[in-house]
């Protein structure tokens, strides 16, 4: 089977998507803007061939620079794990007759505004919500929903360029800073806690499913800087606060027609119990999150997703034993990373819980905490009970300090 996939070597977590492509037994032929020198070790590998276009954004030219390469090649799936290339990753299907999702049904994914639409029209609780493209626009949202609201870009992804607004004046000072984003969504502030809902479904059929939760809000760790930001995997999906969660999790994937692919949900629940549709891609959750849910179940997803798409199967399924969390560290001071202090005393008290560490080395430069939540390293730890790996967790983002000058 001949797999195009759109940008195989960015983000950080494609190359293990072509490798569990290539074992499931795909040619995979990657398409991407990255000269042969910057594309992953691992990528290449696996590549039966690479498409190099001028440019991802510009999608028409990436069209036509691929149709012409595949005249005389049989395309059968074209896919896309990155949220920017995905309505492109559509039109090639339609071009070069490859099946899977159109246009037409990648469209809410990226369109938050129309997402949202197509949601609440199949009766399911979303925040109120109105698009903008101009300050005149969004004050005029604000206005009709009330503060406070949340502004985003429409075909944002995470929460980058996403920020809270309570009064005027933070309202001015949120305008300002989206002056390179055209078309925003403002919504109403759902006040609540805020979990993923992870999938993987063949023709519409979900055949993995997670929950996820964040510590603390994407928003409140987006802004403060001294915060170490974590993601968790939820060991028991059967918890009583979590059905809510499930029910509307298939009620969105009918609503948006999903049919083969990675899914990744946001949603809030409420202090009295009411649960809240955020947003979807059609994409897996990004910032190693799939590491976290293989380590749930020690299996791995990264073939289960190539499975899936090469043979419409999912055999990746095991129990859940662990609840399992990254833990994001932020350096302290600016400049190359020049100590790192805290590391072995947790390893030596935690032990078999710390099952992964991925910091950034001694030397070099630390990166900017607001472009990427991964920021100067993370560690992974798990446990099989919550509260337990909550507070392994907790002790991380204490007592491991990273000094950066």
């Amino acid at each position: 089977m001949n797999v195009m996939m759109i940008a195989p070597g960015y983000p950080d977590e494609m190359p293990f998507f072509v490798r569990g492509l290539a074992m499931e037994g795909a040619a995979v032929i990657g398409v991407g803007d990255q000269p042969d020198h910057d594309i992953p070790q691992m990528t290449k590998r696996h590549l039966a061939a690479y498409v190099r276009v001028p440019s991802l954004q510009d999608e028409d030219e990436c069209v036509r620079v691929v149709e012409q390469w595949a005249l005389g090649t049989k395309i059968d799936r074209v896919i896309c794990l990155w949220e920017p290339g995905v309505l492109l990753a559509a039109r090639l299907r339609e071009k070069l007759g490859a099946p899977g999702m159109t246009v037409e049904e990648c469209l809410p994914y990226r369109d938050k505004d129309l997402m949202k639409e197509i949601v609440a029209n199949a009766g399911i609780r979303t925040p109120k919500h109105k698009a903008a493209k101009t300050a005149q626009g969004v004050r005029a949202a604000v206005k009709k929903i009330g503060y406070p609201v949340i502004i985003k870009p429409i075909a944002g992804a995470g929460s980058m360029d996403t920020y809270r607004v309570n009064n005027a004046e933070e309202l001015k000072a949120a305008i300002g800073k989206l002056g390179h984003i055209d078309h925003v969504n403002v919504e109403e502030f759902i006040d609540g806690e805020e979990y993923t809902y992870d999938t993987i479904c063949v023709d519409g059929k979900m055949l993995y499913k997670n929950i996820g939760y964040y510590r603390p809000r994407p928003l409140i760790a987006r802004s403060e800087e001294w915060i170490s930001p974590q993601t968790l995997c939820l060991r028991d999906l059967d918890a009583p606060e979590l059905q809510e969660g499930h029910r509307m999790g298939r009620e969105v994937l009918e609503a948006l027609n999903m049919k083969t692919g990675f899914t990744h949900m946001e949603w809030y629940r409420k202090s009295d119990g009411e649960v809240v549709f955020g947003e979807i891609a059609v994409r897996p959750a990004g910032a190693r999150t799939v590491d976290l849910m293989n380590f749930v179940s020690d299996i791995d997803l990264f073939r289960g997703y190539a499975e899936a798409e090469v043979k419409g199967t999912f055999s990746q399924n095991g129990p859940r034993k662990y609840n399992t969390v990254n833990i994001f560290k932020r350096a302290q001071g600016q400049g190359r990373i020049r100590q790192i202090t805290g590391l072995e005393q947790l390893k030596a008290k935690y032990g078999k819980h710390i099952v992964n560490v991925d910091l950034l080395p001694i030397g070099a430069p630390r990166r900017n905490w607001i472009q990427t939540l991964v920021s100067d390293g993370y560690v992974t730890i798990r446990h099989p009970d919550l509260q337990a790996a909550m507070d392994i967790a907790d002790a991380v983002g204490t007592d491991l300090n990273m000094h950066a000058g």
